[in-house]
């Protein structure tokens, strides 16, 4: 993309969306492309920037003059054309357009957050945005996956790195000491750039298959001895494993009030304190 578009005049851009931003002035280049992960940034030399984040099985593609696109009956999100080339983009999550510069562009201030698989990211600075989020009311869970705090942490580094540090996945985001947010900003970054050599991964996470709690519902965690957990967290209602008995930062809940005096007298299986319940409700009234 960047050899076909940094430099030249846009000519055609049609964005298939209900973004109201500021759009590009007629016959202004493209200046330059920043790639975070999935977040695509196209910099126009009129000070607008135009953001996509690509959804799983979506993408961009480059097409000559005349040349047939590749989804042929599927109406592209972004059509950006310059001269000899034409750019589409296919299955986008989010599509925006905004002024560089103008901390107001989100609904919420603030740029996106550095790259954490960058050797070069201010980790400091994530764990600034992260301590001072703006919601902090919110889960850590669901603050780590904000591209304005960081960019490039996955689903199965965040459940990871929560795990290392042993904080709460529904530990409210503002409740957590400046020190905490550090430390679990590391162990994402640490994770994400360890996640494209399995070797690394594995002496990064001490435990047989190089994952602590992701996928491992109902099994016993590798540190405690407990049984890990999964349920739905956030908006997009993802997956989110953690362990119950050695994540207990910022925990939200009494652990009081989580004891189930049937499971404290079974197995501690889940399906041992089901059986006994099915017994009970159906035993004859005396």
């Amino acid at each position: 993309m960047r050899t076909a578009l940094v430099g030249r005049s846009v000519t055609r851009l049609d964005i298939m969306s209900r973004s109201t931003g500021p759009r590009p002035r007629a016959g202004s280049a493209v200046e330059h492309i920043d790639v975070h992960g999935r977040h695509i940034e196209l910099h126009f030399d009129d000070g607008i920037i135009l953001r996509s984040r690509t959804a799983f099985g979506g993408g961009w593609h480059l097409l000559h003059p005349g040349e047939r696109s590749p989804r042929r009956g599927h109406r592209a999100d972004i059509v950006l054309g310059v001269e000899g080339w034409t750019a589409e983009a296919h299955g986008q999550a989010e599509v925006e357009t905004y002024r560089a510069f103008d901390q107001s562009r989100h609904p919420r201030s603030g740029r996106m957050g550095p790259d954490v698989v960058s050797p070069g990211a201010d980790l400091h600075e994530c764990a600034s945005r992260l301590s001072h989020y703006d919601r902090p009311e919110s889960t850590v869970a669901e603050a780590l996956l904000d591209p304005r705090v960081m960019v490039g942490v996955g689903n199965v580094n965040r459940c990871e790195a929560l795990w290392m540090c042993g904080i709460h996945p529904w530990a409210p985001v503002g409740s957590l000491p400046p020190s905490t947010c550090l430390d679990v900003v590391v162990s994402c970054a640490g994770l994400a750039r360890a996640a494209a050599d399995p070797a690394a991964r594995s002496a990064t996470v001490d435990v047989p298959g190089g994952l602590a709690v992701y996928g491992r519902n109902g099994q016993r965690c590798a540190r405690c001895g407990d049984v890990v957990r999964h349920a739905k967290i956030g908006s997009m209602a993802r997956l989110i494993f953690w362990c119950p008995g050695c994540q207990v930062i910022g925990e939200p809940f009494p652990v009081a009030d989580e004891v189930d005096p049937v499971a404290l007298a079974t197995d501690p299986h889940p399906a041992g304190s089901r059986f006994v319940r099915d017994i009970l409700r159906h035993r004859p009234a005396s």
